[in-house]
């Protein structure tokens, strides 16, 4: 048995691993499938959008809001914080043409505090807003989401019948993001499936598994679990701030996260540098900025993703068949792990070979996520800096 051999069976070993021993995170199988009934009155909602620089889409995510097909009273407020493109006059401008006004509100956030990260300063302004004069009465539950997602018709109906159903304090939901170019059908889906890995949904949605998580994209929240764990203020510093929030209302009582089609981010990312920038931005963040937990990281990712298919690949010039052999079942494991992903994704099954390459591409991201870090530059947002720490979950 050769040195070439081990490292193929360690890479197969792993792979096994995750697929039969991690929580089925790679099977797609937490959707909301719309059985949970209907609660006898339907409970107050706000929704809170914070939104900087939005003005190409918002007209048409918070228009989805004010389709809500929803029977209770639903309100809306839009937090611009410090945009530069108009986004609060667009906003304005649709409440009027709609005659929307009684229920979307536009606030502006103040200057932000120290020790808060620029959208939880935002999420704070809207949730204050939302619940301005109210003590005991007032919306049960809040609906955070971000500028650029559009939401079907039926969401806040689906997402608050199965939060009174079941007694949550969160439903959340992973929102389908834009995949349409030839990076963004590459990574996207990957991106997707690297979440699920780090925080496979089943364990998520089990009140016995200590694993929390939350999509920021669109968050349901039971009012008074949030005022019970400190409010926003308890994660005014969190970069990862939806895991965050996850993490800290699960220490409390139940929540869930799953998948959908329906509600969707509208904002392409095109190229390769706009995923790389966004996924370089919290990378770093999530290893809490351990060099230890980097190292590891990276020697993980190398074994899951690089040993299988260069093993493979190189038989001619190692010479061991049995590692070849091997590292080609830990190879097509993974494919198998990536197809659900990709058929949520509308993407050919045959792509799932080329997971290697996407993991290759998301190790690199991490390393420069670090290099920025120790160069100093830091998690930007839109051109603003966000000094945070991540929230162990």
């Amino acid at each position: 048995m050769t040195v070439v051999f081990w490292i193929a069976l360690a890479s197969l070993g792993a792979w096994a691993v995750l697929a039969f021993a991690w929580g089925r995170f790679w099977l797609c199988d937490q959707r909301l499938d719309g059985t949970a009934p209907d609660p006898p009155a339907w409970p107050a909602v706000t929704a809170v959008v914070p939104a900087r620089d939005e003005a190409d889409v918002i007209e048409r995510t918070v228009g989805s809001l004010l389709r809500q097909d929803y029977p209770g009273d639903f309100r809306v407020v839009v937090v611009d914080d410090e945009s530069r493109d108009g986004t609060g006059t667009v906003v304005q401008r649709l409440a009027e043409r709609l005659g929307a006004s009684a229920r979307l509100r536009v606030v502006r956030t103040a200057p932000r505090p120290a020790g808060w990260v620029g959208k939880m300063w935002a999420v704070e302004t809207g949730v204050a807003e939302a619940t301005a004069g109210l003590s005991g009465e007032g919306p049960p539950w809040l609906w955070l989401t971000d500028a650029d997602v559009e939401h079907s018709p039926r969401s806040l109906r689906r997402l608050v019948a199965v939060g009174e159903a079941e007694g949550l304090d969160l439903v959340s939901l992973m929102v389908r993001l834009h995949c349409r170019s030839a990076w963004e059908r590459l990574l996207v889906p990957m991106f997707v499936y690297g979440f699920m890995t780090v925080y496979p949904f089943a364990r998520v949605n089990d009140p016995r598994a200590r694993t929390a998580a939350a999509a920021g994209g669109c968050m349901l929240v039971r009012r008074s679990a949030l005022a019970a764990g400190g409010g926003i203020a308890a994660i005014r510093d969190a970069i990862i701030d939806d895991c965050a929030l996850g993490a800290m209302l699960k220490r409390r009582g139940r929540i869930w996260l799953g998948l959908t089609t329906t509600e969707r981010s509208i904002r392409p990312y095109g190229g390769l540098g706009p995923i790389w920038r966004m996924v370089a931005r919290s990378a770093y963040t999530q290893l809490r900025h351990s060099p230890w937990w980097l190292a590891g990281t990276l020697i993980g990712l190398l074994l899951l993703y690089v040993v299988p298919p260069v093993t493979a690949l190189l038989c001619p010039v190692h010479g061991d068949r049995a590692a070849a052999a091997v590292a080609l079942g830990a190879w097509l494991l993974m494919a198998a792990t990536w197809v659900p992903t990709l058929a949520l994704y509308e993407q050919p099954p045959l792509l799932a070979l080329a997971l290697p390459i996407a993991g290759t591409l998301y190790a690199a991201m991490t390393l420069d996520s670090a290099r920025r870090h120790w160069m100093g530059q830091g998690a930007t947002w839109k051109g603003r800096p966000a000094a945070g720490r991540v929230v162990s979950s």
